[in-house]
């Protein structure tokens, strides 16, 4: 039975939040040696971890070569023509944020949205007899985004370096780029159009339809995609315990008016949490939203509770495992 591969990024700030989120959910990823290119999963059998870089993960997803990788959605949908029939995004993992933009320069004040940029395209082409130059590595992309606007009166060059100082070096007029703050740009003189933010980007936990999922497969994802699933679930919810004294009027739970409130805020009642405290008052505790928290405890407050405390949920699981449900759906 061969295992199943997870591929992550092999060096970077991607393979050390990869590392540390994996960390964080129970399932830390074991290197062999610093610079090792094969690793495992503590804890769970028949996962083999192989580091490659970020593009060759995005190959490997495309070919059915692993059945997991870690790399960005800019990669994905770069380089994987027709990407959702052979891979599948399973989890945004909240690192690696950055945003695939059109950048004009600042002297050109009449270009505000991508339909100006057409027309100062095709203004550019009637007077000099060439088309407007765009600068970019991100060619497919910008291709079919540039497509989606009637921007037809252009020509790519393919960048391989600093690209945002294409513009200024008379390389290209525009250019497409990767951006996490717009400092660079605004350093080199560059701003986004309204409508120029082609892809909001961030490291996916992916999964390749082209794979080979047996049971080996099957089982090894399940049990990956369920501690994943239990940890990205408890990053939204706390843990919120009231109480009451003795000394003041007793809330109760099961008015109308507070039944409501509870709902209001998406609070569950933790029956199993509930009772009486050693000073003679009671308390509840309640599941919500962190979102929630400071509205939902101001609230309770009022209504009678003389303390609210709060804890960080580690992991909740459910009855019911959708990354992993989804992902059968797609390979069966």
């Amino acid at each position: 039975m061969s295992p199943l591969i997870l591929a992550v990024p092999s060096k970077g700030r991607l393979e050390e939040s990869a590392t540390a989120l994996f960390t964080k959910a129970g399932i830390a990823l074991k290197r062999a040696g610093a610079r090792g290119y094969t690793g495992v999963v503590k804890g769970i059998e028949q996962i083999e971890v192989q580091y490659l870089s970020a593009s060759e993960i995005a190959a490997r997803l495309a070919d059915g070569s692993i059945h997991f990788g870690i790399t960005g959605e800019d990669l994905l949908r770069e380089e994987v023509p027709d990407l959702d029939s052979a891979v599948q995004l399973v989890l945004g993992l909240g690192f690696g944020r950055a945003d695939v933009v059109v950048a004009i320069p600042d002297g050109w004040v009449d270009v505000r949205n991508m339909a100006d940029l057409a027309e100062v395209a095709a203004e550019f082409r009637a007077k000099h007899a060439k088309r407007l130059r765009v600068a970019t590595k991100y060619t497919n992309l910008t291709a079919d985004f540039f497509a989606e606007h009637g921007v037809t009166d252009y020509k790519l060059v393919e960048s391989f370096g600093a690209t945002e100082a294409a513009p200024n070096s008379g390389a290209a007029e525009a250019i497409v780029d990767i951006t996490s703050t717009g400092a660079t740009l605004v350093a080199n003189q560059l701003r986004i159009p309204d409508d120029g933010v082609m892809l909001q980007s961030e490291a996916n936990l992916a999964a390749s339809l082209k794979a080979n999922w047996d049971e080996t497969a099957r089982t090894a994802s399940k049990r990956l995609l369920s501690r994943l699933a239990a940890y990205n679930r408890a990053q939204d919810l706390v843990h919120v315990t009231l109480s009451s004294s003795r000394t003041m009027a007793e809330p109760t739970l099961q008015g109308d008016a507070l039944s409501a409130l509870v709902s209001e805020y998406g609070a569950v009642e933790d029956h199993h949490f509930a009772g009486a405290t050693s000073t003679g008052g009671s308390f509840y505790g309640f599941q919500l939203p962190l979102k929630n928290q400071d509205d939902f405890i101001e609230a309770m407050l009022q209504k009678g509770f003389s303390q609210a405390s709060v804890s960080k949920l580690d992991f909740v699981y459910e009855s019911r495992n959708a990354l992993y449900e989804r992902l059968l759906g797609a390979v069966l």
